[in-house]
């Protein structure tokens, strides 16, 4: 983020955030979060599927020192986002058995690794694909109207923040190994398919009441480690061309936005930029205090996520603050804070 930016972020929390939240009432009634790994808590624990993180040493370095089936070491940038905003607990996996009576009020996550905005994507590793996130929110509305009664349970939908997080597995877990798919459509075409999803989204939630929605750009693809290595040909440099169809598809993501916005009356809608806070620490890991961008801290750092980091395997670090990704695909919880103070700082308009 550099000084310029830790400075304005440290200003924000201290002069718009902390009155409130020192009175121990959060900024906004409740949390809701979707998308993929970047953002499950826990959602694949229970399911039928290959791509699980609920095994350590993911979450050796969380709050219990125990793996939730976050894919990280520790917190997620939205866990941060959770604390920045004052709440007490952060959102629980829907499918967790705790996810029931008043522990939903504050919000609810229906994330489920690989899963993307492209429903294709999520059936191929048998994740929770983003239309049945959604109709698991309709469950959830209809628990919380339960609850708290019609009226109170609006106000909780409308002034709640939803989260989405999604497009990376599209890409790299569908579209760039699926040659099928590379065939029906150049990636200008898919990225356009992609954004009419992500439209439809945004359409269903506001009609289901939601007026708070921040979405994340795509990261620089083309840099995460496990990218490197299977797409880059044997360079040990990041894959412009990856990073380049990120761009295309962040700038489509932001033009879609703003002609959702001019749509939907009373819609608040912040696209949140990841790609460039994320590229900076790669490229200078120095200045935002970290000592590895190019290789992860699990395993040898080069391909290793989900199942294939493990307590076993050989190489993993014993500091991942001083890394920029804890797995080949996840940024580690030290990076997640600096992208949380990102967010924050872009999202303004959203608490305001």
């Amino acid at each position: 983020m550099g000084f310029a930016g830790s400075f304005w972020a440290a200003y924000f929390l201290l002069h718009v955030l902390v009155a409130p939240v020192a009175r121990g009432d959060p900024l906004v009634p409740a949390l809701i979060i979707f998308g993929d790994s970047v953002v499950d808590v826990g959602n694949n624990n229970n399911l039928t599927t290959l791509i699980k993180a609920n095994f350590l040493p993911y979450g050796r370095d969380f709050v219990t020192h125990r793996p939730t089936g976050r894919f990280c070491n520790g917190k997620l940038a939205t866990d941060f986002t959770a604390e920045y905003l004052g709440f007490t607990a952060y959102p629980l996996a829907y499918l967790s058995p705790d996810a029931n009576g008043r522990n939903i009020l504050t919000g609810a996550n229906f994330a489920s690794a690989a899963s993307g905005l492209f429903d294709g994507t999520a059936q191929l590793y048998s994740a929770i694909s983003l239309t049945r996130q959604l109709s698991y929110y309709k469950d959830y509305q209809t628990k919380v109207v339960n609850m708290a009664g019609k009226s109170r349970a609006n106000d909780i939908f409308s002034g709640a923040i939803h989260l989405l997080s999604a497009g990376s597995s599209d890409f790299i877990q569908n579209y760039y190994i699926n040659p099928v798919l590379r065939g029906l459509y150049p990636v200008d075409r898919f990225s356009d398919l992609l954004t009419s999803s992500y439209s439809s989204f945004i359409q269903n939630l506001f009609v289901l009441g939601a007026r708070r929605i921040g979405v994340t750009t795509l990261p620089p693809t083309g840099c995460l480690p496990a990218a490197i290595t299977l797409f880059g040909a044997g360079s040990n440099q990041c894959v412009e061309r990856l990073n380049q169809d990120a761009i295309l598809f962040n700038n489509k993501l932001n033009s879609t936005s703003q002609g959702l916005v001019n749509k939907l009356p009373g819609l608040k809608l912040v696209v949140f930029d990841i790609y460039q806070p994320l590229l900076a620490m790669i490229r200078k890991p120095d200045d935002n205090g970290f000592f590895e961008s190019r290789r992860a801290c699990c395993g040898t750092g080069t391909l290793e996520t989900s199942l294939l980091c493990n307590d076993r395997s050989v190489g993993t670090c014993s500091n991942a603050t001083e890394y920029v990704f804890w797995d080949g695909f996840h940024p580690s919880e030290a990076a997640n804070k600096i992208l949380a103070g990102d967010l924050l700082e872009q999202g303004f308009d959203l608490i305001s």
